[in-house]
């Protein structure tokens, strides 16, 4: 030990009082990490990826706000805060059905032996999926003027009840599902906790559903041909080209293919 230095630990190395326990499980963003980000021990993580996924996501979130506002698609921040809700929780019942089917397949396709491991595995991310479907649900419940009497049904009389209420909401129960919204979004419902591949192939299969859905529907009407085109099919294209380098990066840098994935 040199001269002058000291053994005694640092602050940053004493172990985390109660107070700070409580406060990392009990914060919404700690509590959206430990529920919509993958767990699973052993799992390759890949920087490069990841930096990919989020830089897509929130370019989407923009590229969709700024559709709305510079084509005056809703008269006011209420509707545009409804018309998010309705595409987020459309997006959360879409996965409800594409979610069981992708993994499924993915599991039926696999050795008899491993069928039950990747079932265990899929526990956490039906988990995250039912937390963040419940999550969305009471804010879509809370925010759309449409459902006005329904909430007026449901929540207490009492104007302090409904004051600390909306406390709660905007500072607790929001954050953690904006988090949840967009973490769900980068991770594809954590789906890493089943495999690496799984992420990749189940968000091609959703993007390319949603798109089909805003196609059908009729979504952005009143915006420009070319542009309600772009914004239709530029989603999808772009997730299947990241899910394309995606795949081919697992197999060059990790050594990760669909049949080594399926354990065959």
């Amino acid at each position: 030990m040199a001269p002058g230095s000291s053994s005694a630990p640092s602050a940053s190395d004493a172990p985390p009082t109660r107070v700070r326990r409580i406060w990392r499980v009990s914060n919404p963003i700690g509590l959206g990490r430990r529920a919509f980000t993958p767990s699973r021990a052993g799992r390759v993580e890949d920087l490069a990826v990841r930096r990919i996924q989020l830089i897509r996501t929130f370019v989407g979130f923009a590229a969709v706000i700024w559709l709305a506002v510079s084509y005056q698609l809703v008269s006011s921040a209420d509707g545009l805060l409804d018309d998010r809700m309705n595409e987020v929780w459309n997006s959360v019942l879409v996965m409800a059905v594409t979610f069981p089917f992708v993994v499924g397949v993915f599991v039926a396709l696999s050795r008899p032996l491993n069928r039950r491991l990747f079932l265990r595995r899929a526990l956490k991310p039906v988990g995250g999926m039912l937390t963040l479907f419940g999550s969305v649900f009471m804010v879509v419940l809370l925010a759309i003027e449409d459902l006005r009497e329904v909430r007026a049904d449901l929540l207490p009389r009492n104007e302090y009840v409904q004051l600390l209420g909306l406390l709660f909401l905007l500072v607790w129960w929001l954050p953690f599902v904006l988090y949840g919204v967009v973490m769900s979004s980068v991770t594809v419902f954590r789906t890493a906790d089943i495999h690496e591949l799984v992420p990749p192939l189940l968000a091609t299969a959703l993007v390319w559903e949603l798109a089909l859905i805003d196609l059908f529907a009729g979504s952005y009407e009143g915006v420009p041909f070319g542009t309600r085109l772009l914004f239709t099919l530029g989603a999808p294209i772009s997730v299947t080209a990241v899910t394309m380098w995606e795949i081919r990066r697992l197999r060059t840098r990790h050594g990760i293919t669909l049949r080594g994935a399926l354990l065959r």
